[in-house]
């Protein structure tokens, strides 16, 4: 499952800005991070002798994208200013406090086995190692039945790639049985087919998942208490709504590549908190600066085709300010890219800007409850099918996963809904209520407990949408401009395994475009990426021998269902 990850401030909830000294600090010892290996990178930095000058970059967007950009920049010895609309810079993973003094953020996020990046950055920031072990997830029928469970796979025996899953989950399918599972096997083919020959990839993009699970005949049982789930809390919209081609490599990188892909873990507290605050003191300290309230509300061109300067305006004062640029990165979500457009004719003439009108963005609630007595839940990560229609539901027991509220008299929960446009025009008692009657369905204590206090946050189009056929309208991180940049989870052509709605995915791109400043401005280093694992090697036979099957037919000039 991927947890919730949204771009700006939240809509309609009550909350107080917390200053430095109010926001909690959490210890705990550091300690070695050994299940994730992390791999060299596949090229060597390249470096650049330094100009007499420091070069001027700005990075509009305060998330994982942003603030992976502006930290390499500001190591580089680059003049880095990060401009955020909201008024706490964390974008994807900004928190806040309730009137109470109690956290809340925008949904509970995972980092998974293959975060290499993240966790590498991490360790680098020298903090308290900020995360919990692995951890097993229950995944529940609207029944109140549980359907499976994932285990920790990094903690069993290490199988081939796909055998290693299967094996260690034939156990655990409660309420799938075996003859249905075994429907899902064949639409395996298309993670090894996916991009074989020129407009293969085209091809699996303008279907659904739905149209693609159906060819390969998986059974309705398979289908909705099982995949239709995953993808509503992996991609955050229900299968017909979702780009084949983007579904197999989410699928491929989360949970089929290696074994233990699907292992994830969590933030023993706040992201902003534990590990944004840190991030965002390190660039301080070598030189970048962060700038919260500030919404880019112009850009200047000059006739060679460069972006000079960008203009904010101080949401607060409405005060306009310039800001120098020898090179611009944006690093915002589609809905701000779009608002960015419509109000800039400089963007709006060019093809690759209005393209990006066409893309679509996901509504999504976060919550966080607080009961009045101790209850166990019987995992701490769930996965709830078909409890709302089309939308993705999850809740995490918060009284077991992190630091701040292990020692609560009460139980602390987190529920996320991803697709969440039916739900947004509730209050949020009701919301509230509808939690509750979830939960209880799989925990039945929770029936009878009272709620004394919660938080609803709402997030209207803050997460990409992998629409059918939205590929052609995704841009690449370069742009017809000379030195302008994007960065985000959205980008196509980021030559990086990391996919999907992915924390890990944001950050290497906000790297990778850090990358491509510093080749047009000539300072500094290259940001080093550390790969994904690579595939195993029945994985790369199976890939290479379906290519050049492929590629065979494809020359020929041979028309056939088979491409």
């Amino acid at each position: 499952m991927q947890a919730l990850h949204v771009t700006g401030a939240p809509s309609a909830v009550t909350i107080r800005w917390p200053s430095q000294n109010q926001q909690a600090r959490h210890g705990g010892r550091a300690r070695r991070h050994s299940a994730v290996r992390l791999a060299a990178a596949s090229e060597p930095a390249v470096s650049f002798e330094p100009g007499p000058k420091k070069k001027k970059v700005l990075v509009v967007g305060g998330g994982w994208a942003g603030f992976g950009a502006t930290k390499h920049l500001a190591e580089q010895g680059y003049d880095v200013t990060l401009l955020d609309a909201a008024p706490n810079p964390g974008g994807l993973s900004a928190g806040w406090r309730t009137p109470q003094g109690r956290a809340v953020e925008a949904g509970v996020k995972g980092f998974w086995y293959q975060y290499a990046n993240i966790f590498s950055m991490v360790k680098e920031l020298g903090i308290p190692w900020p995360f919990t072990d692995f951890e097993t997830s229950g995944f529940w029928g609207s029944n109140g039945k549980l359907i499976t469970q994932a285990p920790v796979f990094s903690k069993l025996p290490r199988l081939p790639a796909v055998i290693g899953q299967f094996v260690h989950t034939a156990r655990l399918f409660d309420a799938l049985p075996l003859a249905d599972r075994a429907t899902i096997i064949p639409w395996l083919y298309s993670a090894i087919d996916l991009g074989s020959v020129p407009g293969s990839y085209e091809r699996y993009d303008s279907m659904t998942a739905l149209e693609l699970f159906r060819r390969y005949n998986i059974t309705q049982a398979a289908y909705e208490n099982f995949l239709k789930p995953t993808l509503l809390v992996g991609l955050f919209a229900p299968p017909e709504e979702l780009s084949a081609a983007v579904v197999i490599e989410t699928l491929y990188y989360y949970a089929l590549a290696h074994q233990s892909d699907f292992d994830v873990c969590w933030c023993k507290g706040s992201v902003s908190e534990l590990i944004f605050e840190p991030l965002i003191e390190s660039i301080r300290q070598k030189g970048g600066k962060i700038q919260g309230g500030r919404l880019v509300s112009g850009i200047e061109t000059n006739s060679g085709g460069d972006v000079t300067a960008l203009v904010s305006r101080d949401t607060a004062t409405g005060v306009e300010e310039r800001h120098q640029a020898d090179a611009v990165i944006f690093a915002i979500s589609i809905a701000g890219m779009q608002r960015l457009v419509q109000a800039n004719p400089v963007l709006g003439q060019r093809k690759e800007f209005r393209d990006m009108m066409n893309l679509k963005s996901i509504d999504c609630i976060a919550t966080r409850i607080w009961f009045d007595r101790k209850m166990e839940t019987r995992f701490p990560v769930n996965v709830l099918a078909d409890f709302e229609q089309d939308c993705g539901a999850t809740y995490f027991n918060l009284s077991y996963l992190q630091d701040e509220y292990k020692g609560e008299p009460g139980t602390v929960i987190a529920a996320d809904f991803y697709g969440a446009s039916r739900l947004l025009p509730l209050s949020d008692e009701d919301i509230v209520r509808k939690v509750q009657s979830n939960i209880a369905r799989c925990e039945p204590a929770f029936a009878e407990a009272q709620v004394v206090d919660s938080a609803v946050l709402r997030f209207p189009r803050a997460v990409t949408h992998f629409s059918p056929g939205s590929a052609k309208y995704r841009p690449t991180q370069t742009t017809s401009f000379n030195n302008l940049f994007i960065a985000g989870d959205w980008v196509k052509g980021l030559d990086h395994g990391a996919n999907g709605l992915s924390q890990e995915r944001a950050w290497v791109s906000g790297l990778a475009a850090a990358n491509l400043a510093v080749q047009r401005l000539g300072q500094g280093r290259l940001a080093e990426i550390l790969p994904v694992e690579p595939d195993e090697p029945h994985i790369t036979a199976a890939r290479e021998a379906n290519k050049a099957l492929k590629s065979l037919i494809y020359n020929s000039g041979i028309k056939s269902p088979f491409l």
